[in-house]
């Protein structure tokens, strides 16, 4: 299967959806998943368009993954998370719902289970919140 640039991170990338932005750059866009599996979990989407990990240039995974770092890092100290999930879906199967190459950055709270993948939709003034405590401490 091919890239398709009408999916939602694309259309989010090039500003026609709005989206809870922490912060980008001209390698990614991270924002806020509005579907979290915690409180915190954020997205890191590489500007590069690839379907998922499997067809990325290298080159652009080099680019975004000390990002990703980053975005791990901020994210554990803005919510005070106890660790940090990092997940990465390939094709449908594996469970890839959005079919634009991007990261969970998700963080673990000591004896909180995680919610499901693309469970319930997160309030917004939350989510406005969340990304600017963890864009401070980007």
């Amino acid at each position: 299967m091919s890239y398709d640039p009408s999916n939602i991170f694309g259309k989010i990338l090039r500003g026609e959806l709005p989206a809870h932005k922490v912060y980008e750059d001209e390698t990614a866009l991270v924002m806020m998943d509005i579907f979290p599996q915690s409180r915190g979990h954020t997205l890191i989407i590489p500007r590069a368009p690839s379907r998922n990990l499997l067809d990325a240039d290298p080159a652009a995974l080099a680019g975004v993954m000390p990002l990703v770092q980053r975005v791990a890092r901020a994210a554990k100290a803005a919510t005070g998370a106890d660790g940090i999930r990092l997940a990465q879906f390939n094709e449908a199967p594996a469970g890839q719902t959005v079919f634009h190459l991007h990261f969970h950055v998700i963080p673990v709270y000591e004896g909180v289970p995680l919610a499901a993948h693309a469970g319930g939709k997160a309030d917004d003034a939350d989510l406005s919140e969340l990304a600017k405590a963890i864009a401070a401490a980007l």
